[in-house]
């Protein structure tokens, strides 16, 4: 149920979505987008959420967030049937965001991240789940958040590693820990040197123990996955059967 970083085909979405029991679907949105799209996007945002873009200084990062969340809300209504400014969200208690109301239908699970000029999002039929994206790049103080954040097993991991190939082992770890922290919703509730997770090259993604327990960790699916070049992105499910597959959000039907 997980592998290595893989550069999947996205494939623009079929006119009839489907969503079954043990389907995972990812979604690459790119968000640097022209203003008329933003602005048909910041119709559908709720009053918290243009709030929340209004508090952002810089013009690019108040743009990206507006299309990132106005496309989770039109990629999320063509699941639903529900129009994208119908839709209404509530956090967990450690601050996941959630379908809110009761008798939503599936599905009702969904997770978003974005980075640099991507977002992407995963949704499943009531199945947990979590997603990361990073853009890789140098990290001055790498060494210094292995020490802070990564377990005594990854730290030995990483610090075995030819120098090279430390970048991508810091990112491929980074994501799926995030990854992993945003499936469960605990936040860092949960401190991320309490679980382990692969990063060395070549090694298949995985959740390798919890706690110290290898059986807790079977209980959840790692992928790691490339969405562009000097893109990095990882997904955590429940574990049960099915693997991911990757669209690329059309615009033309966002709004």
């Amino acid at each position: 149920m997980s592998g290595m970083p893989i550069h999947p085909a996205w494939h623009r979405p079929p006119a009839g979505l489907v969503l079954r029991d043990n389907d995972i679907h990812v979604w690459r949105v790119p968000i640097d987008r022209p203003g008329t799209t933003i602005q048909a996007l910041w119709q559908t945002l709720s009053t918290l959420e243009q709030q929340r873009a209004e508090r952002f200084r810089a013009d690019r990062d108040r743009r990206r967030f507006i299309v990132s969340h106005g496309a989770l809300r039109a990629l999320l209504s063509r699941y639903l049937g529900i129009e994208p400014g119908r839709l209404s969200f509530e956090e967990g208690a450690h601050g996941k965001p959630r379908l809110a109301g009761r008798g939503v239908a599936p599905p009702a699970e969904f997770n978003l991240a974005h980075s640099g000029g991507l977002a992407v999002c995963a949704v499943t039929r009531q199945r947990p789940v979590g997603i990361d994206l990073e853009v890789v790049r140098p990290v001055l103080d790498a060494d210094q958040i292995v020490e802070r954040f990564f377990s005594a097993r990854e730290r030995a991991v990483y610090r075995s590693l030819p120098v090279d190939d430390r970048q991508a082992a810091f990112f491929a770890c980074w994501t799926r820990k995030e990854a992993f922290i945003k499936l469960i919703g605990d936040g860092l509730s949960r401190p991320l040197d309490q679980f382990d997770v692969s990063l060395a090259p070549g090694e298949p993604a995985r959740i390798v123990s919890i706690g110290g327990s290898q059986p807790e960790a079977q209980k959840w699916s790692l992928f790691g996955f490339v969405p562009g070049p000097n893109y990095l992105g990882a997904l955590a499910v429940e574990a049960r059967d099915g693997s991911p597959s990757y669209w690329t959000w059309e615009f033309s039907n966002a709004a």
